[in-house]
């Protein structure tokens, strides 16, 4: 088994700097879940000056959208929503404090360029495994826009949650390193 370095949220920038593209992480804590219709929510507050229901300072979010749980769980499958699909909305969330995101696939250039001068971090995680990624929950709380339903934003407190890390704060990426190979 590759060794995993494990971390715990709330995340700081500069707990983020040593990461370095295709390391694999273990998180634990607290990460929220939010998809295109939170996040459009999201910039619009921001772009008005108004105050978001939760705080990004230091946080992560996880593009997903948790099914329902079945008995004796605390989410059913939660699996990575494209993350692409958030690209127009992640250099605003950076801006207001956001550490991390985690989802599955390529970032734009502009996004990259924000991670970089944000020093923020990219996390993939496992596409297609959304039962399995969801026995790493171990609760999970509704935290604002509940009218969304599975495109709500969720606190789930998650123990061992597996990532990778797929643009690293200095601008590696996993996807063009994969390119080279």
């Amino acid at each position: 088994m590759a060794e995993y370095i494990t971390i715990t949220t709330p995340v700081s920038r500069t707990m983020l700097q040593p990461l370095a593209c295709g390391q694999q992480v273990r998180l634990n804590g607290i990460l929220y879940t939010a998809r295109d219709q939170a996040h459009r929510r999201m910039a619009q507050l921001l772009a008005g000056k108004k105050k978001l229901p939760f705080s990004l300072e230091n946080q992560i979010i996880y593009y997903c959208g948790p099914n329902p749980a079945p008995a004796g769980r605390a989410v059913g499958a939660c699996g990575p929503t494209t993350s692409g699909r958030m690209d127009a909305f992640t250099p605003a969330l950076l801006s207001a404090g956001m550490a991390a995101m985690v989802g599955k696939g390529e970032r734009s250039a502009a996004v990259i360029a924000a991670i970089r001068r944000h020093r923020a971090v990219y996390f993939a995680t496992y596409s297609g495994c959304g039962a399995l990624l969801s026995q790493h929950v171990q609760a999970v709380r509704l935290v604002c826009f509940g009218d969304l339903g599975t495109e709500a934003v969720y606190a789930f407190a998650v123990r061992d949650f597996p990532l990778i890390v797929a643009v690293d704060a200095r601008g590696g990426n996993i996807y063009e390193q994969a390119g080279q190979a």
